[in-house]
């Protein structure tokens, strides 16, 4: 039988092609502290039959590509489903975030309220020194 590997399925964006990973541990030889390892294999997958978060198996053949020289034997366990991570909750403004929840609304509506007043804050800064030395022409006008 030919070199096989178990891993999970990091990938399958490309046609008839998978990346697997494969974690193993391993201890330092003079710390003797544990750490893990991944290494990551490309796999000719001819049915597109793995999908991501996949347990498969694969075993070594003759290169196929560049980086290609394992092929997929079966996949041994189907994912469960995956969990997205939010980027950032204050964007709101996202379209695909519908139904979030009512305080991350609240903050962003705080946080523009807030920017707002800044803004009007700034223009009548703006404009008062402006008018000031206006009139300090007009009294010196008045005193000629």
């Amino acid at each position: 039988m030919a070199h096989t590997l178990i891993g999970t399925v990091t990938s399958d964006k490309r046609d008839k092609t998978i990346t697997v990973s494969i974690v193993s541990r391993e201890t330092h030889p003079l710390y003797r502290k544990q750490y893990s390892k991944t290494r990551k294999y490309t796999a000719h997958d001819e049915k597109n039959e793995a999908h991501k978060g996949d347990r498969v198996e694969i075993a070594m053949c003759r290169p196929i590509s560049k980086t290609k020289a394992y092929t997929l034997v079966k996949v041994l366990e189907r994912s469960h489903g995956s969990v997205e991570l939010k980027e950032d909750v204050n964007k709101v403004d996202l379209p695909e975030k519908v139904g979030a929840d009512e305080i991350a609304k609240a903050e962003a509506e705080a946080k523009a309220e807030k920017a707002a007043k800044a803004a009007e804050a700034k223009a009548e800064k703006a404009e008062k020194p402006a008018k000031k030395p206006a009139a300090k022409k007009a009294a010196e006008g008045e005193d000629k």
